[in-house]
C-alpha cells in the first residue's frame, strides 16, 4: 500500500515542479519550447487522475468500513493507532486532490499559453495586411 502513495507523492512534487517552471518569467523562446514540451507530457501524465480517483475511493470505502474505537474497552495503543490511521487518511485525500488539482492547472497554463500564442499569429497577420 505505501508504494501507490510514494508514487503519488512524487507525481505530485513533479507536478509542483512543473507548475512553478511554467509560471516563472522566461525569454519568449524559452517558454513557448518548455510550454510545448509540458504539452506532450500532459496526455500520458492523465493517468493520475484516475489513480486519484480509485485511491480516493478506496479512502471512502476503508472509512466507512473500518472499525471505530470509542468505547472505554479500547487501549490506549489502539485509540492511538485508530488516530494515527485517520491523520494519514486525511494527508493522503489532500494529496490525491492535490495531484487532480495540479494537473488541471498545469493543463489550463498550457492552454492558455497556447491560446496567447495564436492569438499573437493572427495579430501579426493583421499587420502585415
Amino acid at each position: 500500500m505505501g508504494l501507490q502513495w510514494m508514487i503519488l507523492t512524487y507525481v505530485v512534487a513533479a507536478e509542483a515542479a512543473m507548475a512553478l517552471l511554467l509560471t516563472l518569467p522566461a525569454p519568449k523562446l524559452v517558454k513557448t519550447r518548455f510550454v510545448s514540451l509540458i504539452s506532450l507530457i500532459l496526455q500520458p501524465a492523465l493517468f493520475v487522475v484516475p489513480f486519484a480517483g480509485f485511491q480516493l475511493l478506496d479512502i471512502y470505502w476503508k472509512m466507512e468500513h473500518r472499525l471505530t474505537c470509542t468505547s472505554d474497552v479500547c487501549t490506549a495503543s489502539e485509540r492511538d493507532r485508530s488516530e494515527k490511521s485517520l491523520y494519514k487518511a486525511q494527508r493522503n485525500v489532500i494529496l490525491c486532490s492535490a495531484a487532480c488539482l495540479l494537473y488541471w492547472c498545469i493543463y489550463r497554463i498550457c492552454k492558455y499559453y497556447k491560446d496567447i500564442e495564436s492569438l499573437e499569429e493572427v495579430e501579426k497577420r493583421f499587420k502585415e495586411e
